[in-house]
């Protein structure tokens, strides 16, 4: 009986650490994709809908990915970025943010994305951008 027990908590263990290196993983897609100032490249990790915060702007809610696609290339052609630096990220559950600042030739804009895992894959659902 200890021996089955033992066997289920290895496996526990191991589906666990999968699901979170699939996490990071996905993380690291979207943080490469935010370093390469690639807006093209960052829409393909929208959700369906997304919350979109440009500066000064009111947040739109629900924005459809196809909005938010061309309202990402608008301000990163307008503002010229030209990277990104990622000052942290973490998450709970199915949640996952990511903090850091978008960056141009002469500044650099604070950032907050926030993910959420869907079909075993994370999607941008919030973007805010001050």
């Amino acid at each position: 009986m200890d021996c089955m027990k033992n066997l289920i908590l290895v496996i526990g263990l191991v589906l666990g650490g999968l699901i979170n290196a699939q996490a990071q993983s996905d993380t690291d897609m979207v943080i490469r994709a935010l370093k390469s100032a690639n807006p093209d490249m960052i829409t393909t990790y929208l959700d369906d809908y997304v919350d979109l915060k440009l500066l000064d702007k009111d947040e739109v809610k629900n924005m459809s990915k196809n909005q938010a696609a061309m309202a990402l290339k608008s301000f990163y052609a307008e503002y010229g970025i030209k990277g990104f630096e990622k000052v942290s990220d973490g998450g709970k559950g199915t949640l996952v943010y990511i903090l850091g600042k978008l960056t141009t030739s002469a500044k650099s804009y604070s950032i907050t994305v926030q993910l959420k895992q869907k079909n075993g894959t994370l999607y941008i659902i919030t973007m805010r951008i001050s």
